[in-house]
């Protein structure tokens, strides 16, 4: 079974490598989609409360965007790796583009700095919220208009052929580098093969700069099979999903700030903010002090809607209250969601620590085995931003008088399993660290109830809220 898997592997990635052309067609006419989309919409008047999917474009594109595109982007990680990047991606195709005709500037050192993935998606995703970039299309091109720009200016300027944006600036190059670590299919080198080539070797770029002969996973491939059969050695390999969680992948820091206080964080409180009665309570208790002690400003809404949600031909504006109070939210939620996972991955390391590395330092406040645990996370995290996006579509699809009845046991079912699945691969991790099994089931246990916050999270937005 797994050499009939991999024959159709390879024979998939040689069918990319060899159709190129065919592949960078269907990107155009993506990108042309893309643009069709992002533009038209924002020159248009708001949509009305009698506006639909089937007689408004605004709603086609809000639900072409927030209602498949980006959830389904994102469930496509870990089935088929990052083939969204490879394939179909406007952001990509168009860098790539431009550095084709740019200037080919080396990359300059602050653009490889790693905290990128971690930050970028912290500012998108709140500046997001604050501009109801799921609502409006101005705030729509702003948020992806604006990254496309950046991504084509960013091509341009440096590399030569290459992915520069998508390697170091992407908003969501962090994210979907973890979830295609559970893709069942990677890029296998044969480093034996590599250094014996048994074919010509005909020069290939990777637009995505993989360091080709030192590849072992998924996380920053793009899987557009250029590099298929190169010296013999590079094929496309069905592998279990955990393979490269267990074996391959060490984290760092910056995934782990991502994972934590990223995805199960920042994430879940820019979903939930808008649900949540202790958000409206807050509020009201901040606009009542304000006024009582004659500080008015706050409560004005005559901010861009560029800076915050400024729509008031629908009654839509947010004040300066609301801004803040958005930003305070997203923070507890980062503090108490993402600093309880956190912290679990620290008191499980100390009690199950993992084997030294040879020359490690005696004593580190964060050690290396944090970060390795910390990739046990990934199904929850995905699922969580998952879970979030895909309420937009269920949104969406009640407002076209779809019944939605079966969103909530499928929600929670998803959440079951992805969580289910991380404390699979906790104890899969802390299985062969050298210590009692004692204290393996006890940092198992510390691991578990590190994700109880993140659960409840879920439990309000989609069951008590």
């Amino acid at each position: 079974m797994a050499a009939v898997l991999g024959r159709v592997t390879s024979r998939i990635a040689d069918f990319l490598r060899d159709h190129a052309p065919l592949l960078r067609k269907l990107q155009w006419g993506i990108v042309a989609i893309y643009a069709f989309l992002l533009i038209v919409p924002a020159i248009l008047p708001l949509p009305g409360n009698a506006a639909s999917v089937f007689n408004n474009l605004t709603i086609v594109a809000q639900f072409a965007f927030w209602g498949v595109w980006w959830p389904f982007v994102l469930i496509s990680m870990p089935i088929l790796g990052r083939a969204w990047c490879g394939w179909l991606c406007p952001e990509g195709m168009l860098t790539e583009w431009a550095s084709e005709r740019g200037q080919g500037r080396a990359i300059p050192k602050w653009m490889r700095w790693g905290g990128w993935p971690f930050v970028a998606f912290a500012l998108t995703t709140v500046y997001g919220q604050l501009v109801s970039v799921y609502q409006y299309p101005l705030a729509v091109l702003a948020v992806l208009g604006g990254s496309t720009v950046a991504a084509m200016i960013v091509g341009w300027r440096y590399g030569r052929s290459k992915r520069v944006w998508c390697k170091y600036l992407c908003p969501v190059n962090g994210v979907f580098n973890l979830l295609a670590k559970l893709a069942p299919w990677h890029f296998k080198v044969d480093e034996e093969k590599w250094r014996h080539p048994v074919i010509r070797i005909e020069p290939i770029n990777c637009a995505p700069l993989v360091p080709l002969r030192h590849m072992k996973g998924a996380g920053d491939c793009h899987v557009c099979g250029r590099c298929s059969g190169y010296r013999g050695a590079i094929a496309l390999t069905p592998r279990s999903p955990e393979e490269e969680i267990v074996h391959v992948a060490d984290g760092d820091a910056w995934q782990t700030a991502l994972l934590c206080f990223g995805l199960m964080g920042i994430a879940i409180g820019a979903f939930l903010w808008s649900a949540s009665p202790w958000y409206v309570t807050a509020k009201q208790w901040a606009a009542t002090w304000l006024v009582e002690h004659d500080i008015m400003w706050p409560l004005m809404d005559n901010a861009p809607w560029y800076i915050l949600t400024h729509y008031p031909d629908v009654n839509d504006s947010f004040s300066w209250l609301d801004g803040a109070g958005i930003l305070m939210f997203v923070i507890g939620a980062t503090v108490i969601v993402g600093g309880a996972s956190f912290l679990s991955l620290w008191l499980a390391d100390r009690l199950a620590p993992a084997a030294s590395p040879v020359n490690a330092p005696a004593a580190r406040w964060i050690r290396p085995g944090v970060h390795k645990l910390a990739q046990a996370l990934i199904p929850s995290a995905g699922i969580g931003v998952f879970l979030g996006l895909s309420a937009t579509t269920i949104n969406l699809l009640k407002h076209e008088g779809v019944q939605a009845a079966w969103a909530g046991p499928v929600r929670f079912t998803l959440l079951t399993l992805a969580v289910l699945w991380t404390l699979r691969l906790f104890a899969r991790l802390l299985s062969p660290r050298p210590v009692s099994v004692t204290r393996k089931l006890a940092a198992w246990i510390v691991l578990a109830a590190g994700l109880a916050p993140f659960c409840m999270a879920w439990v309000y937005f989609f069951a008590i809220w």
